[in-house]
């Protein structure tokens, strides 16, 4: 940890806060749907900041102590719950582990290095009465299964948002856009019969029809940093025995959608050139993007970071505002067997993003 000789004593302060922090929140089970005992740890990390908070549910939030509804304001968030821990993992989930300049534990990587950064830098901003903006800090919960009652449920209780700075890994690096999600459950209809006549219509021979559009179409918007939207077919069910026409084939569309769709659009084109009946699951995680020339992208591009676009889908996708993702880790340690972060990670989370701040606040 020699790299906190380089920042300031407040920041240091901090950062070994936050790395506390993370400790205790990577030995609490802290399961989608089952995040009140971590959302108490962060309850009492606020506390004794001496920060008011409010919570709902397992969402917790708080604002700078200057709260000014004539200005602007920034939410700062990210998400306290894990995945449970797949059957390769070979050290305890459950114990923060350090080693070799690594700090092993579930959900370290993904996302409490970023959360605990974000925490202490609101924090550190807090009691600044100078500021440009409003700052918000929101802990949110079941983030991981894209669940109603995280940031979603909170959103309405906040004020208006101007942008936010998600914390999910990205090495520090700010991914300016982030694919939508939407699923498309599709029917298609025919009339059963014998197979050994030449009666009924074949679902099947509709589907296929209809599968083959969806392969080969392309969107013809293409996003500068997100490329194509992605159409996938991941399901397909027919038949009840093999010689009965089938009188229905069911099979369902992964669509990763850029910035350059509505998850409408999506469904419009979609329905305007398949025969199958069309159902979408919902229209809940949209794509979403942050403009290049944006302040906080400037900033973060100033201290020498990179923009680029990012295909999974994170707590953005149910904000309306700009939204930037960045954050300490790498996405690829996520969900993965004897996750981990570099404790250096956490060191320049909490400096990166109070550098980026302090450009635009």
């Amino acid at each position: 940890m020699s790299e906190l000789t380089t920042l300031t004593s407040r920041q240091t302060s901090l950062t070994t806060d936050a790395l506390a922090l993370l400790k205790r929140l990577i030995a609490t089970q802290s399961f989608s749907r089952e995040e009140d005992r971590t959302a108490v740890l962060i309850d009492d990390f606020l506390s004794e900041k001496e920060i008011p908070f409010e919570r709902l549910k397992n969402n917790i939030w708080a604002k700078n102590r200057h709260f000014d509804a004539q200005k602007p304001t920034v939410l700062l968030n990210s998400h306290h719950d894990t995945v449970k821990p797949n059957k390769s993992w070979t050290l305890d989930p459950f114990e923060p582990l350090e080693r070799d300049g690594k700090l092993y534990g579930l959900g370290s990587n993904d996302a409490g290095g970023c959360l605990v950064s974000l925490l202490a830098t609101f924090a550190y901003f807090y009691d600044r009465a100078d500021m440009a903006y409003n700052l918000i800090i929101a802990a949110s919960a079941e983030e991981e299964i894209s669940g109603r009652d995280g940031l979603e449920l909170l959103l309405p209780e906040l004020p208006p948002i101007d942008f936010a700075i998600v914390g999910e890994p990205t090495e520090m690096q700010l991914a300016v856009a982030e694919k939508g999600l939407l699923v498309i459950d599709c029917i298609a209809h025919g009339i059963s019969g014998h197979a050994a006549r030449d009666e009924g219509d074949n679902a099947i021979y509709k589907a296929i029809k209809d599968i083959n559009w969806l392969t080969t179409y392309q969107f013809p918007k293409v996003s500068p940093t997100l490329g194509p939207v992605k159409l996938s077919v991941t399901i397909i069910n027919a038949g009840t025995q093999h010689n009965v026409v089938p009188d229905t084939c069911t099979f369902t569309i992964d669509v990763r959608v850029t910035e350059q769709y509505t998850l409408e659009e999506v469904i419009e084109t979609i329905q305007a050139n398949i025969e199958s009946e069309v159902k979408p699951r919902s229209i809940r995680l949209k794509p979403s993007s942050i403009p290049i020339d944006h302040p906080i992208v400037k900033a973060g591009i100033a201290l020498g970071r990179h923009t680029y676009g990012s295909p999974t889908t994170s707590d953005q996708a149910v904000l309306n505002c700009f939204s930037l993702k960045c954050g300490p880790g790498h996405s690829g340690r996520s969900h993965s067997a004897d996750e981990f972060i570099y404790l250096r990670e956490i060191i320049e989370g909490v400096d990166g993003y109070i550098r980026m701040l302090e450009q635009v606040l």
